[in-house]
């Protein structure tokens, strides 16, 4: 359990990049319904995002591998991403397409969220041009299933780099099994379901037979169930006042991608304390509105 000791850990997060409109409103409205919204924030997002920003800001050097495309919404996402500190390679860049954009709406008093958006439909991306020269510069990848194309071919040289790689596993996509001979650490949320599986067991132990050597299923505020090369368990995330839950898996897995990060070799104490430092942080992110605004609070 080692720690890495040259300098800050180096990340890159491979999937989708979305320009997220969110709006605070006391409820979600009805059919040809219309009302106002108690507040807005208009960021970058998306899972890959969300967890470079989380990365960089806990100090270490993210790079974001993705489309954004050159219409102004695109600049838009580019120079937030910028201010957070997240560098970008962008597999659209000289297009002039829109980025996916999320329409959000969170429920003032449950944090509860509602999400549309196009995600990564039609956009195809092939491997990176360069993926040595992206993978030199890092200790660890992270994957959040998108752009499966660019995935697949990201983690297989990943894989032979020797570089760690992370699934964040939102839920079960279109090629997510190809993908996951070449993953070390899959934390999954509980609508991550592979086939034949109804319970994080069931889901652990897929996971484990398609060569994952360690893995978490997480469920809101209930506890992390977790397995490992030698066992497995349970943690607890702490307790809080929900204002907003948008983004909070995003938050987990940038956390935990920075915490692994610093381990050259993985053991149930380093993936467990890991895994509690990244959940106590994404549960924090809850207590704010948006999915910046915990990173002001300090």
């Amino acid at each position: 359990m080692e720690p890495r000791t040259r300098g800050r850990p180096r990340g890159l997060f491979v999937g989708l990049c979305t320009l997220d409109v969110v709006q605070l409103v006391d409820r979600v409205p009805g059919p040809d319904e219309k009302l106002t919204a108690r507040d807005q924030v208009v960021t970058a997002g998306g899972p890959a995002a969300n967890a470079a920003v989380t990365f960089a800001h806990l100090g270490g050097v993210a790079r974001l591998l993705t489309a954004v495309g050159s219409h102004p919404l695109g600049e838009t996402v580019r120079a937030d991403l910028d201010r957070a500190g997240v560098a970008v390679t962008d597999l659209a860049a000289g297009r002039d397409e829109p980025p996916a954009v999320s329409s959000v709406l969170v429920t003032a008093g449950t944090g509860e969220r509602a999400v549309a958006s196009t995600n990564a439909r039609g956009q195809r991306l092939g491997p990176p041009p360069d993926p040595d020269a992206l993978l030199s510069a890092c200790d660890i990848v992270q994957f959040d299933g998108h752009h499966p194309a660019l995935a697949l071919a990201t983690a297989r040289a990943a894989r032979a780099a020797g570089r760690r790689t992370v699934l964040d596993g939102g839920s079960w996509k279109p090629g997510t099994e190809d993908l996951l001979p070449y993953i070390d650490v899959a934390v999954c949320s509980a609508a991550f379901r592979p086939p034949g599986t109804s319970e994080p067991d069931g889901t652990l132990r897929f996971l484990r037979d398609h060569g994952v050597t360690w893995a978490a299923v997480s469920h809101g505020p209930r506890p992390l169930v977790w397995a490992g090369p030698d066992g497995g368990g349970t943690v607890e995330v702490p307790a809080v006042h929900v204002v907003d839950t948008l983004g909070a898996g995003d938050v987990l897995h940038g956390a935990l991608t920075h915490g692994l990060a610093r381990h050259t070799e993985l053991t149930g104490p380093a993936f467990t304390d890991a895994l509690r430092a990244a959940a106590a942080l994404a549960a924090r992110s809850c207590t704010s509105f948006g999915t910046r605004a915990w990173m002001r609070k300090g």
